[in-house]
Protein backbone atom coordinates (compact mmCIF):
# COMPACT_ATOMS: atom_id res chain seq x y z
CA UNK A 1 0.00 0.00 0.00
CA UNK A 2 3.14 2.57 0.93
CA UNK A 3 4.28 1.71 -2.10
CA UNK A 4 1.27 2.63 -4.67
CA UNK A 5 0.68 5.59 -2.36
CA UNK A 6 4.24 6.49 -3.09
CA UNK A 7 3.83 6.28 -7.27
CA UNK A 8 0.94 7.94 -6.33
CA UNK A 9 2.42 11.05 -5.17
CA UNK A 10 5.43 10.97 -7.39
CA UNK A 11 2.96 10.96 -10.56
CA UNK A 12 1.26 13.72 -9.09
CA UNK A 13 4.01 15.56 -8.76
CA UNK A 14 5.20 15.09 -11.68
CA UNK A 15 2.23 16.23 -13.81
CA UNK A 16 2.18 19.56 -10.96
CA UNK A 17 5.53 20.41 -12.27
CA UNK A 18 5.36 19.44 -16.14
CA UNK A 19 2.06 22.23 -15.89
CA UNK A 20 4.56 24.77 -14.75
CA UNK A 21 7.09 24.29 -17.67
CA UNK A 22 6.64 27.92 -19.40
CA UNK A 23 6.80 27.42 -22.95
CA UNK A 24 8.79 30.03 -24.94
CA UNK A 25 6.47 32.01 -27.76
CA UNK A 26 6.52 31.43 -31.16
CA UNK A 27 5.30 34.46 -32.11
CA UNK A 28 7.79 37.56 -31.47
CA UNK A 29 6.47 40.33 -29.28
CA UNK A 30 3.96 43.81 -30.17
CA UNK A 31 6.30 47.14 -30.76
CA UNK A 32 7.27 49.03 -27.34
CA UNK A 33 4.98 51.22 -25.64
CA UNK A 34 5.93 55.08 -25.73
CA UNK A 35 6.17 55.44 -22.25
CA UNK A 36 5.77 58.81 -20.04
CA UNK A 37 8.66 59.06 -17.54
CA UNK A 38 7.85 60.28 -14.26
CA UNK A 39 9.59 62.83 -12.68
CA UNK A 40 13.29 61.69 -12.26
CA UNK A 41 13.61 60.86 -8.32
CA UNK A 42 17.47 62.14 -8.11
CA UNK A 43 20.63 62.30 -9.57
CA UNK A 44 21.83 58.88 -9.09
CA UNK A 45 18.57 57.58 -10.68
CA UNK A 46 18.30 56.09 -14.48
CA UNK A 47 15.69 54.94 -16.45
CA UNK A 48 14.74 51.29 -16.77
CA UNK A 49 12.51 51.27 -20.35
CA UNK A 50 9.12 49.19 -20.17
CA UNK A 51 9.47 45.62 -21.75
CA UNK A 52 6.93 42.31 -23.08
CA UNK A 53 7.36 39.91 -21.26
CA UNK A 54 5.88 36.13 -21.89
CA UNK A 55 3.67 34.83 -19.29
CA UNK A 56 3.14 31.25 -20.53
CA UNK A 57 0.50 32.02 -22.67
CA UNK A 58 0.64 36.46 -23.95
CA UNK A 59 2.42 39.02 -23.80
CA UNK A 60 2.30 41.33 -20.62
CA UNK A 61 3.65 44.80 -20.09
CA UNK A 62 6.15 44.95 -17.95
CA UNK A 63 6.14 49.22 -16.84
CA UNK A 64 9.29 51.52 -16.80
CA UNK A 65 10.70 52.28 -13.59
CA UNK A 66 13.58 54.33 -11.92
CA UNK A 67 16.31 52.45 -10.55
CA UNK A 68 19.21 53.35 -8.64
CA UNK A 69 22.54 53.93 -10.94
CA UNK A 70 25.14 51.62 -9.77
CA UNK A 71 28.48 53.34 -10.18
CA UNK A 72 30.45 52.72 -12.86
CA UNK A 73 28.23 50.43 -14.36
CA UNK A 74 25.71 51.11 -17.72
CA UNK A 75 22.70 49.89 -18.07
CA UNK A 76 21.96 47.23 -20.85
CA UNK A 77 18.10 47.00 -21.86
CA UNK A 78 16.49 43.51 -22.12
CA UNK A 79 15.60 42.20 -25.65
CA UNK A 80 13.75 39.45 -27.50
CA UNK A 81 15.81 37.63 -30.10
CA UNK A 82 14.00 34.84 -32.15
CA UNK A 83 16.05 31.40 -32.00
CA UNK A 84 14.48 28.71 -34.66
CA UNK A 85 10.78 28.85 -34.00
CA UNK A 86 10.87 30.18 -30.79
CA UNK A 87 11.76 33.41 -29.17
CA UNK A 88 14.39 33.98 -26.02
CA UNK A 89 14.21 36.89 -23.45
CA UNK A 90 17.61 38.13 -22.51
CA UNK A 91 17.22 39.74 -19.18
CA UNK A 92 18.24 43.56 -19.19
CA UNK A 93 21.09 43.98 -16.73
CA UNK A 94 24.49 46.64 -15.18
CA UNK A 95 27.44 45.87 -17.38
Amino acid sequence: MKKVALLVLIGFLAGVAAGCVIQRPRVGPPPLRTEVMTARPGPHSAWIGGYWRWNGYSYVWAPGHWAKVKPGKTWVPGHWEQRGRRWHWTKGHWR
